[in-house]
């Protein structure tokens, strides 16, 4: 008898990706807030996701919870930050999708966090043992849900899987990386040809199979999972591999970091160049070994797949 998945965010970019791989091998209950596509399994609408919202017609004879929605980086009027929003979604939304679950029945919950749980910048590599250090209002919200499965967890004995990926990309990929993408199908010549910073990215595809592997291996029973495509880039880098990809000629200019810097501190756009120019890797070792999972597609490939 097939598994039964209640995969949530079934409409945003890692749901979209995620929901046809699920209903290959699995019966799919796809909710979302928007319409969504009879052609994978069965689906719902839910217009919003809190402390009251009633999951229980959905969680009936469910044996997994794949929890991808989440309030994103948001802004409120004149860009305050909404603090009470990601509480309300991220942390106490999370809280009783959870604790009705596990009065369910559901044997396993999938969550997906963030990397900016533990930092917004790395000396040294990231790795899953390490301390939290959330930066900002969603991180802190996904740390704080992080926090409450554990202890759901302990209170009813429903397993829990978290997985905290970094910047994910693919094709039709929103915020910082569809922003990329936009710079790398222009004609035009960008001042980022000399940014020698280390990140890492993991593709859609990457993450996709590693939600798919934690469904039912032994493994990954309360287990926190980080996850990348195990190959790390400067934004140069980067940027060089996504023109190529569009086919366009990289056209970059080394212009040095403390002058875009100083650039871009006349305009009120330091942070963004900070955030071009800071390094963030994530050290996947506990994952790979856990698991014995290692990325399905490389960097490379991952960056070609953006534009076809």
């Amino acid at each position: 008898m097939k598994l039964r998945i209640v995969l949530t965010g079934a409409t945003g970019f890692l749901g979209r990706n995620l929901l046809p791989v699920l209903c290959k091998e699995y019966e799919v209950l796809s909710v979302g807030r928007n319409n969504l596509t009879s052609e994978f399994g069965e689906s719902a609408l839910i217009p919003c996701i809190n402390a009251e919202t009633n999951w229980q017609c959905f969680l009936s004879g469910a044996d997994v919870v794949i929890h991808t929605a989440a309030r994103a980086h948001i802004t409120g009027t004149k860009g305050i930050i909404d603090y009470d929003e990601y509480q309300e979604v991220n942390v106490e939304g999370t809280r009783n999708l959870a604790q009705q679950a596990a009065c369910a029945g559901i044997k396993r919950f999938i969550f997906i966090s963030s990397i900016g749980v533990n930092g917004n910048t790395s000396k040294n590599p990231f790795k899953y043992s390490d301390a939290p250090d959330p930066h900002d209002a969603y991180s802190i919200s996904k740390h704080r849900a992080e926090v409450v499965l554990q202890e759901i967890e302990r209170k009813t004995g429903m397993e829990y899987v978290i997985i905290r990926p970094p910047l994910i990309y693919g094709n039709k990929a929103p915020g910082n990386f569809r922003s990329l993408m936009k710079l790398s199908n222009m004609n035009l010549p960008l001042p980022l040809g000399a940014i020698y910073n280390k990140r890492s990215l993991v593709s859609i595809d990457n993450v996709v199979d590693l939600i798919a592997t934690c469904i039912n291996h032994p493994n990954a029973k309360n287990q926190l999972f980080l996850v990348s495509d195990d190959h790390d880039v400067s934004t140069t880098e980067l940027l060089q591999e996504m023109r190529v990809a569009a086919g366009k000629k990289p056209l970059l200019l080394p212009i040095r970091l403390s002058i875009l810097r100083l650039v871009a501190s006349l305009f009120s756009k330091q942070s963004v160049v900070d955030k071009l120019g800071s390094d963030l890797q994530v050290d996947i070792i506990h994952t790979k070994e856990t698991l014995n999972w290692k990325p399905v597609v490389s960097f490379h490939d991952g960056i070609r797949r953006c534009f076809n």
